[in-house]
């Protein structure tokens, strides 16, 4: 099918893609509630670094769960992806809420997280469905675009804190309410003119993963910028108090952090689109690997430069965040240009499945071994994920794997 080319096709295409945006931005929201609060809830609920690393582990860990349960049952297919998307909020909500009752830090916080990262399954993959139901040529700028909104969302809990002063029941709720907005929003999606039924998980994809010279190259690159992003991502908060604390008072150096944390994932979010509109002129492997190099080196200097000057500091942490998420599309739309069409389905659910798997090891280990050895050393094993995608991916760019 050819693309619209009418102007009002465009204008459907493009209020079509914000809205859906919109509601990716605050579906997600929910994601690092727990991990922007996690100082005052540690401070009020006195609980130890494992206990903090859980409330955010369990979150990858139902993602994984879910995201395996929407492939294989196909539910996305059987139903229509908006209601699936909407039900999703509606549940995140009302988990998110019930931590009001059930403070973090409870045993049951830790069920409730991992529910809702279930239900996030339901959010990002089937929004990824949506997505590219509106374009064939620009798959790369619609994927960038959707993933933009995911991390923006992903950054506006630390906003919340830093406007809340760090109350965690501020964050909780902000974000509980903007998931409850997303499920209404969702009612009024539409769907593009390439929206097709994608198959349920076929076992034969598995085999593609190691043998499919491309497929390989695409999802180890992916699995090297997981290692870094959600560790990143959910603790940098902690790593810029810590470091901040050293030169300001604790509550500054708190507050400060929280407004860094949302700068630096935000900065992110904006630089998805037009890294996407690149990989679509460039090349995807090449313009994943630029950011894979971007990123190991940004996070070196971060690493590199804590407990000094605190300008320094958070000027490196918004370029490690600027760089860190632009990746992350093209991994997935590598897959979709490499796959046989009725696997593409299968290969993108495994290739998420395994990264989120390697983040709940990466999440939950880091405040684990930051009391060990501090945070600057354990911020520096992250940029090992960036070494480990960059060799991946050199195997598709020699091979001249892009479209």
């Amino acid at each position: 099918m050819e693309e619209p080319e009418g102007a009002d096709a465009r204008a459907t295409k493009r209020n079509a893609t914000l809205l859906l945006c919109l509601t990716v931005i605050c579906g997600m929201s929910p994601w690092f509630a727990t991990g922007a609060a996690i100082l005052d809830i540690a401070r009020e609920r006195q609980i130890g670094p494992v206990m903090q690393a859980m409330l955010s582990s369990a979150v990858q860990a139902g993602f994984v769960a879910g995201a395996l349960g929407v492939a294989v049952t196909g539910i996305a297919d059987r139903i229509d992806p908006r209601r699936v998307l909407a039900v999703s909020a509606l549940l995140n909500a009302a988990l998110t809420l019930t931590l009001l009752v059930l403070p973090p830090g409870s045993p049951a916080s830790v069920l409730l997280r991992f529910l809702a990262g279930m239900g996030f399954a339901g959010i990002y993959p089937v929004g990824m469905k949506i997505m590219v139901g509106w374009g064939l040529r620009d798959r790369g700028y619609l994927v960038g675009l959707l993933v933009g909104a995911l991390t923006m969302g992903s950054a506006l809990p630390h906003l919340v804190s830093y406007l809340g002063g760090t109350d965690w029941r501020v964050v909780i709720a902000a974000t509980g309410i903007a998931s409850l907005l997303a499920a209404l929003m969702a009612l009024f999606l539409r769907l593009g003119p390439h929206h097709a039924r994608a198959r349920g998980f076929d076992i034969r994809a598995i085999r593609l993963i190691w043998t499919d010279r491309n497929i390989r190259a695409a999802t180890g690159g992916y699995l090297g910028h997981m290692w870094e992003l959600y560790a990143f991502w959910s603790w940098i908060g902690a790593f810029a108090a810590a470091s901040y604390a050293k030169r300001l008072p604790d509550a500054e150096a708190a507050a400060l952090a929280a407004l860094t944390a949302f700068c630096a994932i935000a900065l992110g979010a904006l630089c998805c689109v037009p890294a996407g509109r690149m990989a679509d002129r460039w090349g995807k492997s090449r313009i994943a690997a630029t950011a894979l190099i971007l990123s190991g080196t940004a996070g070196l200097l971060s690493a590199a430069s804590f407990g000094g000057e605190v300008w320094l500091v958070a000027g490196l942490l918004l370029l490690w965040g600027a760089a860190i998420i632009p990746d992350s599309a093209q991994f997935s739309a590598l897959i979709a240009d490499h796959a046989p069409p009725h696997l593409a389905g299968s290969l993108m659910a495994l290739q998420t499945a395994l990264g989120f798997a390697l983040t709940i090891l990466t999440v939950q280990i880091t405040p684990v071994v930051a009391a060990a050895i501090g945070w600057q050393a354990t911020f520096l094993l992250l940029v090992l994920g960036p070494g480990f995608g960059i060799a991946a991916l050199r195997t598709a760019r020699s091979g001249g794997a892009d479209q």
